[in-house]
């Protein structure tokens, strides 16, 4: 594990975290950050007295990219189960979606795949009018792994869970608005302020109050461990399959997984072949 954090944690108050991500020029999401995740899941269900927690983004661009794929197979493989029995990876957004603590996702800019997952397993979204949404694995041969299908499908409901995963495309803050991705667009230049005066009257209610509401909806929304499990076996089963090595290395070519190129507007680029 790295010792370079990636998750900065500014402890507002006993009861009011802010969290910020950064991972390189485009905050990849890659093996440290699953370890890093875990520690700082592990320590936001210790706090006794935290209500509300905001992840935000250091990048402007880029609030996760997606899973890094360079990333060391070898060291995904072997990591070793967490609390819920299942990969680390499945286990910290299960324990995220289910910490005592309101948790809040300031999205700007783009965030796709395991990035989406990640705000997916957060419990509010709010997003500023730049910010772009997708789950483009599909695009790229591979299941989505951290049960986007399950999330999505309880959130917008089946149709629009299937235009979202199958279709592989770009969601605009406004259009992912609509369809319940996130709660809401804020203006340009208020999400910031929006999201933090939200947070603290979520922060000076009563926490067990908050917690144990959350918890009555967590269970009216229940998604049973084994949809993780079954997503995360699809896409190590699925991902890096020789078929579709050559569209990934023209990904590459055209710019994936740095600042400019494929990435901007990624949705695109992966239905196009060559």
């Amino acid at each position: 594990m790295s010792d370079e954090q990636q998750f900065h944690v500014d402890e507002v108050s006993p009861s009011y975290w802010k969290v910020t991500f950064e991972n390189g020029p485009i905050n990849l999401i890659d093996v440290d950050t699953v370890e890093q995740l875990a520690a700082l899941v592990t320590r936001i269900e210790q706090a006794d007295e935290l209500t509300v927690v905001v992840f935000q983004s250091a990048n402007p661009d880029f609030f996760m990219a997606h899973w890094d794929f360079t990333a060391d197979t070898a060291r995904v493989s072997a990591m070793r189960a967490g609390s819920t029995g299942l990969h680390p990876y499945a286990d910290n957004l299960i324990r995220l979606s289910t910490v005592p603590a309101v948790t809040i996702s300031a999205i700007n800019g783009r965030v796709r795949g395991a990035g989406s997952e990640f705000v997916l397993a957060t419990d509010i979204r709010f997003a500023g009018p730049r910010a772009v949404l997708g789950q483009f694995e599909v695009g790229v041969g591979s299941v989505p792994g951290g049960n986007p299908m399950g999330r999505l499908a309880r959130l917008v409901g089946r149709g629009r869970a299937m235009e979202i995963v199958l279709g592989a495309d770009d969601f605009p803050a406004e259009l992912a608005a609509r369809y319940g991705y996130v709660n809401r667009v804020l203006p340009d230049g208020e999400l910031d302020g929006f999201v933090d005066a939200f947070a603290r009257r979520i922060e000076g209610f009563d926490k067990v109050a908050v917690s144990e509401t959350k918890s009555v909806v967590n269970a009216a929304t229940h998604i049973p461990h084994d949809e993780f499990a079954s997503s995360l076996s699809g896409f190590f089963r699925t991902s890096g399959r020789p078929e579709n090595a050559d569209h990934v290395r023209s990904l590459f070519r055209r710019g994936l997984q740095t600042p400019g190129g494929a990435e901007l507007d990624l949705g695109k680029q992966v239905a196009e072949r060559g």
